[in-house]
């Protein structure tokens, strides 16, 4: 049985970003595709966000939090992210999910080293999705990792080895 993958959709080349585009993700397809089983998720999509739409980013807030808003209408989507991700969250454990690839540098999906702004400063490679964090959060065991790394084979390897050891350790 493969092992079952929740992956952004615009990596699988779903027309489901901001700009109306996506990120297919090519080599991450061909490398891990022939041993996976894709579960395709756009949690911007699914909060009601259109395509194309505004897009969206992480802010610092005056009390030190980081938030996700609109770029230009500044639209507060934090909250109504994070209650998405907790629902979801317990989707997954029905879909039986080996492990996530979220797309790098994304409000929603990033995991490490996403922009976060500030007023009047430049931004701060510094933040961490909405949506990857409350995933994490409520799956910690869970193998992650951005598809960026991935096309590195040693982290490649690694990711499948911890995709096969979860798989193990919720069969025994």
């Amino acid at each position: 049985m493969p092992l079952r993958l929740g992956i952004s959709s615009c990596l699988l080349g779903e027309e489901v970003r901001h700009d109306g585009g996506h990120k297919r993700d090519g080599s991450l397809i061909d490398s891990l595709g022939p041993l996976v089983q894709w579960i395709a998720v756009c949690p911007e999509m699914e909060i009601g966000l259109g395509t194309p739409r505004e897009a969206i980013r992480l802010v610092r807030r005056a009390a030190g939090s980081i938030g996700m808003e609109s770029v230009e209408t500044q639209v507060d989507l934090t909250e109504r992210m994070r209650a998405h991700a907790r629902r979801r969250v317990k989707d997954f454990a029905q879909l039986d999910l080996d492990g996530y690839v979220f797309k790098s540098d994304s409000p929603s999906c990033g995991v490490f080293r996403v922009r976060v702004w500030a007023d009047g400063t430049s931004p701060e490679a510094t933040g961490r999705g909405v949506f990857a964090e409350e995933v994490i959060r409520a799956l910690p065991a869970l193998p992650v990792e951005e598809e960026g790394r991935l096309h590195e084979a040693h982290l490649r390897e690694n990711f499948i080895e911890r995709l096969s050891a979860y798989r193990e350790t919720k069969t025994s």
